[in-house]
Formats: structure tokens, sequence, C-alpha cells
């Protein structure tokens, strides 16, 4: 039952966030919205199958959770917010006006496999995280320990790594060059959440200033 919750939350989520790109496009023949809808859908798939044997992981990501930090949950509306206007920007440009020029058919190729490389990474990370939490929260319910294993022995958030790429890809999945704007801001908004959340695990979470010194780098191994 909890499987099958997640799922079509899941679905109706992505379902509404393509309908709102095809109401502000103005017509069903936009093909990158067809493009988003099927790259959207697919993800969603990817996930749910990646918890679908694992109820304490998919109970976490059904939403957020007690002693989830004010300021996360601050960043996680604004996110939502800059999500919404990428897709109306998204609508406008390629779809109802073309503002920007039309892009080469790889451009669209290449935002699927970015999008679908990003999610890998995510889940990935997800998978070796036992306590990966859709918000910033110590899990002492859980007994929350450090996870310092797999990927997260390259960088230290490799979700939020994933998702960056994910992110980056958005204009190229819709075809529009203003929504750059908003898909930056998502990104940016990223990269604070990223800072801010090893503060409070540095400062929280024991044995976590040990695995930063193990691990330097937060998102990209090399550079930061």
């Amino acid at each position: 039952m909890m499987k099958l919750k997640f799922l079509t939350r899941a679905l109706i989520t992505s379902i509404f966030f393509s309908a709102v790109l095809f109401i502000v496009a103005g017509r069903i023949g936009y093909y990158q919205g067809w493009i988003f809808a099927g790259t959207n859908i697919f993800t969603t798939m990817m996930t749910f199958w990646s918890v679908r044997n694992n109820p304490e992981l998919i109970k976490e990501r059904s939403g957020i959770g007690e002693g989830t930090k004010s300021w996360d949950k601050l960043i996680l509306g604004l996110s939502a917010f800059s999500y919404l206007i990428y897709l109306v920007i998204s609508g406008l440009d390629s779809g109802r006006y073309q503002w920007s020029p039309d892009f080469h058919w790889s451009l669209y190729v290449s935002g699927i496999i970015l999008t679908i490389a990003g999610q890998v990474i995510f889940l990935t990370a997800k998978k070796e995280n036992k306590f990966f939490s859709t918000s910033v929260r110590i899990q002492k319910e859980r007994e929350h320990t450090v996870c310092n294993t797999g990927v997260y022995k390259i960088v230290r958030h490799p979700g939020y790594a994933g998702m960056l790429i994910s992110m980056a890809a958005l204009p190229l999945l819709t075809g529009s060059v203003w929504s750059i704007i908003p898909a930056s801001a998502g990104i940016i908004l990223l990269i604070i959440r990223t800072w801010l959340e090893d503060k409070t695990l540095k400062k929280e979470l024991p044995g976590y200033a040990e695995y930063m010194l193990m691990t330097k780098w937060r998102l990209i191994p090399k550079i930061w």
C-alpha cells in the first residue's frame, strides 16, 4: 500500500508539472513539452524502482520529516517556486512565443542524457545512504550516523551532485534560452543548501567533522 501511494503521488506530481508547461505553452503539439514530460515520467519510474523494496526509505522520502531545519523549509519552498517559474518561462518561450531560436536535435538528446545521468547519480547516493532524506534533519529516531562509503568517498553530497547535473539540463529539455535564469536560481539555491547542510551536520551529527577531513569535496571532485 505504501509503495502504491508513493508511486501515485510521484506520478501525479510529474503529470501536474507537465500540465503546467502545456497550459502555458497553449498547444498540445508542443514537442518540447512531450520531451520534458517523457523524461520526467521516466526518471520518476527510476526513482520508484530504486526504493520499491525499501519501506523505510519510502517513508523518509514521502515528505518533510519532524525536526527539519527552518532554513531548509525556506530553501525547499524557494526551489519549488524557481522550478515553477522555469516551467512558465519555458512554456512562454519555446511554446507560445518562440523567443529562443530552434535548438538542434542534439541539444534535446543531450538534455535527456544529462537528466538521466544526474538521476542515476542521485539514486546511487540514495541507495548507499539509508538516512537519505527529503529534508535536512538529524534522524535521532533512526540513530542517524554518517555515511562514508561508496560514492560518499568521492564527494560529501553525491545526491546533490546528481541533482545539479539534472538541473543544468532543464533548459535543454524545453529548448528555452530564457529558462536558464530560473534554472540558475535553482542551482544557486542547491549550492547554498549544500553549504548550510554541511554546517549543520558538522555541528550536530557525531563523526561528520572527521568525515569532512576524509572526504574534502562537497559536490565536484578536486574543485569544490
